[in-house]
């Protein structure tokens, strides 16, 4: 069993923050996005994995993500020359499929269930393929899929006006060596891409074996920022337990869960958690709020922040008014003058400078 993970695409519901960077390696909880998924397929076993990248983010993902030793797998990165479809990536990954089944992931969705149920029920029924589907209460935005009671799949339908199920298709599927006939058998979409769900629907419409499960729970698509947001608050809630690694004066309150990185001082300042604070940042005279998330080597002076994601290298300094619901990428620096107003929301890319007046 193999595994494909899509890394590729440009993130422009991310953007001015994906102008520089990779969306997948955008972090929720400082931890990039990406590894979430690896972590996960690795979890349930399958540790020979593929990983799909673009020309212009390909380099970073494969500098911070590596070989794959980190998380006990071996990666092997494949490049999609041009954003031509999910199903165009199986095609260029041909070569590492081989007639492996596989599971396929996108690099940008993060889910709570554990894998290996799906895996083994894959397994054990010798299905063509298993998707997964989640219930959301606007089908029109994805992909949605009408099933039977039984779980098999009957049709699938792109992003439709009259969604005739609430089902949504999640980033996880599986698939049997069938599918590669089923992609050489389809055509472009309107919009000029070789589609998953034209692939899928393929096997049903040649009588294939195609199955689903619906997730129970959670299911997150990172693309934008208020997505990114919530997913950075549901981990924060479930996976940060108390950790100091770093240092605060008597001054400061620590209070609740929350984590600090080595090398990281805190000067009277107050902290309630759910926080993650990372290695060799400086904050003082500042409050951080539940749900927020701050990467290395950032700074923070006479500031107060919640619910937000601040990243690597970043400064926001004198900012008295709370910022709150923000995305700060890297290098950003923030700043103002006396005349404030009472709140303020950002999303600001790499190495942007804001000075409020």
């Amino acid at each position: 069993m193999k595994a494909l993970i899509l890394s590729g695409g440009k993130g422009t519901r991310l953007r001015p923050l994906t102008y520089t960077g990779a969306k997948q390696l955008v972090p929720v909880a400082n931890k990039p996005i990406l590894w979430y998924g690896i972590e996960g397929i690795v979890a349930a076993g399958i540790t020979d994995i593929g990983i799909i990248i673009s020309p212009e983010t390909g380099g970073e993902v494969r500098s911070r993500t590596g070989d794959g030793d980190r998380f006990g797998a071996k990666i092997t990165y494949i490049l999609q020359e041009e954003p031509a479809g999910l199903a165009h990536a199986v095609k260029v990954a041909r070569s590492f499929l081989e007639d492996s089944p596989f599971v396929m992931y996108l690099g940008d969705n993060l889910i709570e269930n554990d894998l290996r149920p799906f895996l083994e029920s894959f397994k054990q029924k010798h299905l063509d393929s298993l998707i997964l589907l989640r219930q959301v209460p606007n089908p029109s935005a994805f992909g949605v899929a009408i099933a039977d009671k039984s779980g098999r799949v009957l049709q699938l339908i792109e992003k439709p006006k009259e969604p005739p199920s609430n089902l949504a298709l999640v980033g996880v599927y599986f698939f049997d060596r069938s599918i590669h006939q089923a992609i050489d058998e389809i055509l472009p979409s309107a919009r000029g891409e070789l589609e998953i769900t034209d692939a899928i629907q393929h096997l049903i419409n040649t009588e294939k074996m195609v199955e689903s499960r619906t997730l129970e729970g959670w299911w997150l698509d990172t693309g934008k920022k208020d997505d990114l947001l919530s997913a950075n608050q549901i981990v924060l809630d479930n996976q940060i337990r108390p950790l100091m690694l770093g240092t605060s004066d008597d001054r400061s309150q620590v209070i609740g869960r929350v984590q600090v990185g080595k090398g990281t001082t805190i000067i009277n300042s107050s902290i309630r958690g759910p926080v993650v604070i990372g290695e060799n940042c400086y904050l003082k005279n500042c409050f951080i709020g539940p749900y927020s998330s701050i990467g290395n080597n950032v700074n923070i002076v006479e500031a107060e922040l919640e619910h937000s994601v601040v990243l690597e290298g970043a400064t926001i300094d004198n900012i008295q008014q709370r910022i709150v619901d923000s995305l700060v990428g890297r290098r950003a620096v923030l700043g103002t003058s006396p005349k404030r107003p009472k709140a303020v929301r950002f999303m600001v890319g790499d190495d942007c400078q804001i000075e409020l007046v």
